[in-house]
């Protein structure tokens, strides 16, 4: 998840909300496609046999998703969290930066590989926001419905004077591994769809419920956490993960 430092104006939503939104949306900077640093140097030993992988998160609702896709490739996810890691500042501007910074931080504090994931919700009928500060929307209690509530009072306040409102969204994920030494490999998945208010469904986490995929008419908050892994973000950057593993 996000992290960083940014202090949260003291204004009243939506006065100044669009103004905020205008001002952190300058950060979210297009995620380019993960690539191997150093393909050319890329050995037998940089591959992973299943069994155990740090998950280099705290995020309780990441740690399930990431057991579930984990175990299915053979891996059993230790979480950063359960082995008494250290929750690094996430200070990069971009989903793949934070991915990374976490998945060294943790393979460097426990000696092993670690995966990473960062990720986010980028509306944009809010010029990508709230990006990689998804989760510093909900504030210091991961209160998200309150974070789903910014989003609509966001939209609202960038509505046109036709009364249209720009509902397209896109969920992102980045995922990092990472080597003690240094070296990383990241993978990116990018899901469209349509925001929908009030939330919907009690499933999944974050702002799942007011993200309805493409082609789908239930949101990832309703939706059955089997067909979720199949289609998510996180699971199209995890399709990528085992191509490379199966390489």
């Amino acid at each position: 998840q996000p992290g960083g430092s940014l202090a949260t104006p003291a204004c009243h939503l939506p006065t100044c909300l669009a103004e905020w939104i205008r001002t952190i949306s300058k950060n979210n900077k297009p995620v380019q496609p993960g690539r191997r640093k150093d393909a050319a140097a890329m050995s037998a030993s940089r591959k992973l046999k299943p069994g155990r992988l740090i998950a280099a998160t705290h995020n309780q609702g990441k740690v399930k998703e990431l057991r579930d896709l984990l175990g299915d490739a053979g891996f059993t996810a230790i979480s950063a969290g359960e082995l008494g890691l250290p929750e690094p500042d996430e200070t990069a501007d971009t989903f793949r930066g934070n991915a990374e910074l976490k998945a060294l931080a943790a393979a460097k504090a426990s000696g092993e590989p670690a995966l990473a994931d960062d990720s986010g919700l980028a509306c944009d009928g809010l010029s990508g926001a709230p990006g990689i500060y998804s989760a510093r929307w909900a504030g210091p209690d991961k209160d998200f419905r309150a974070a789903m509530q910014k989003v609509e009072d966001g939209l609202k306040s960038e509505t046109t004077s036709d009364g249209e409102v720009d509902k397209r969204a896109s969920f992102v994920c980045v995922l990092s591994l990472a080597w003690p030494d240094g070296h990383v490999e990241s993978f990116e998945g990018i899901i469209r769809g349509q925001l929908v208010f009030p939330p919907r469904g009690e499933r999944g986490f974050g702002y799942d419920p007011i993200f309805v995929p493409e082609g789908e008419t239930e949101t990832f908050g309703e939706m059955d956490p089997s067909k979720k892994h199949a289609m998510s973000h996180r699971a199209i950057a995890f399709a990528k993960f085992k191509t490379f593993l199966a390489e």
